[in-house]
């Protein structure tokens, strides 16, 4: 059987289609990169905005509609605020997608024999409704150089903008010995970087009666693995470092100095209608905090324009925000309604064009500033791990997480090798 794999939505998302990837690949199945070739075309659907469930079920019907032969497999957040009830033939929420290639085979089988009569019922197993984290074992990423972790699913947060807490479930924690030996096996498999992620990985923990310092124990647990040489983190919440979490991330030798710390915006009455449990000011103690630790860390978050009830002196606030905290970059999303959340029904919507420009006026900013702060770099010692090498020049992230080129010259180099090098401003690639 040949299989497609299209994945919408965040990295927690693109793991866990590498997990179900490397499933089918193990029973025997071979994955195609063309739709229309395939036996089985697989959506790991996201419906964290409207905008998001759109597109979910936009990909649903191309599919169907590119290959009518081919079974169509829903799975993930969209799948799950379904009810069941999309255009695919196969339907798995968030909690049952290690079945799906049983459930693939088995479908295939009862068509093979229903053919004669042309009638095949669709699979719509029942939903998710426990918060039970399910393990998918070492998940090799076709990357080559980088991994992701999964080390906790869920969130207990319930901003007013978003559905992911009822697509998801609350907090399940990945067990710890479980997560220590997926990244020994990663190293064995010759990864040198992984990223610890999840829904809320903060969290982590947090459903055993565990706090952050269980996340700092699973990072210097990886710290300690021969061969890997860079831990990275997924997206934080502000408020979840503690000052003794952030002191001892010191001692992480491995862990590259970029932190995303989620802010959404930088004015408080703004923060305050999306529910979430901060200040500004908090904000930016913490990343005051991180600064002192990691003094030349970068930076990044995300900010959403065009949030209910936002006003002009309101979004300018957040615009003065992030360029004082010197953000290395902003990932900027224009307000999408999600039906089924308390932001959806707020009044003083605000009109999608606005939203948009706002968002265009925050990508300027943004783009400043993440020149700003690699110019920053230029003159410093450091390092990357070669992702690729194309017409002699080696490419790859910094511990930064800023994309540099470096030239090779007669210098032999391959996926996978570490470039020492002093940066350059000629090596920086903003495309």
């Amino acid at each position: 059987m040949k299989v497609y794999f299209q994945t919408l939505g965040c990295r927690v998302n693109q793991y866990e289609t590498d997990a179900i990837r490397n499933l089918f690949i193990e029973r025997g199945h071979q994955i195609t990169d063309d739709p229309s070739c395939a036996d089985c075309c697989v959506v790991n659907t996201c419906t964290v905005t409207g905008e998001a469930d759109r597109k979910s079920r936009q990909s649903l019907r191309k599919m169907a509609r590119l290959n009518p032969s081919a079974v169509v497999v829903a799975m993930g957040c969209a799948a799950e605020m379904s009810n069941g009830f999309l255009d695919a033939d196969i339907v798995l929420g968030t909690r049952d997608k290690n079945t799906v290639v049983d459930r693939v085979e088995a479908y295939i089988t009862v068509r093979r024999n229903a053919e004669l009569d042309h009638t095949c019922a669709h699979v719509r197993p029942e939903l998710s409704k426990t918060d039970v984290y399910h393990d998918f074992g070492t998940v090799l990423s076709p990357e080559g150089t980088r991994a992701y972790i999964k080390i906790e699913d869920g969130c207990n947060m319930f901003c007013t903008y978003c559905i992911i807490p009822f697509a998801r479930g609350r907090v399940a924690s990945r067990p710890f010995d479980d997560i220590v030996a997926e990244a020994k096996s990663l190293a064995s498999s010759g990864f040198k970087e992984v990223v610890i992620t999840g829904i809320h990985t903060c969290s982590y923990g947090k459903d055993r009666g565990e706090d952050i310092m269980s996340l700092y124990k699973i990072l210097m647990a990886i710290n300690n693995i021969g061969g890997i040489e860079n831990i990275r983190l997924a997206s934080l919440e502000p408020m979840s470092l503690t000052d003794e979490f952030i002191s001892s991330l010191a001692d992480v030798t491995k862990l590259c100095p970029q932190f995303h710390l989620s802010l959404q915006s930088g004015c408080d009455t703004v923060l305050k209608r999306m529910g979430r449990r901060y200040t500004s000011a908090e904000y930016e103690d913490r990343v005051r905090r991180l600064r002192e630790v990691f003094p030349d860390m970068a930076l990044t978050t995300d900010v959403i324009t065009g949030f209910p009830g936002e006003t002009e002196a309101e979004f300018m606030t957040t615009c003065n925000y992030v360029t004082k905290l010197e953000f290395a970059k902003i990932h900027v999303f224009p307000y999408s309604e999600r039906e089924g959340t308390a932001a959806a029904k707020m009044k003083d919507q605000v009109r999608p064009g606005i939203r948009k420009e706002r968002a265009g006026k925050l990508i300027e900013i943004s783009s400043g500033l993440e020149r700003k702060f690699a110019e920053s770099l230029v003159g410093k010692e450091t390092y990357i791990i070669v992702e690729k090498v194309e017409n002699g020049v080696a490419s790859g992230y910094t511990p930064w997480h800023v994309r540099i080129d470096i030239p090779v010259g007669n210098e032999h180099v391959e996926q996978g090798d570490i470039m020492k090098c002093t940066v350059r401003e000629q090596m920086f690639n903003f495309t």
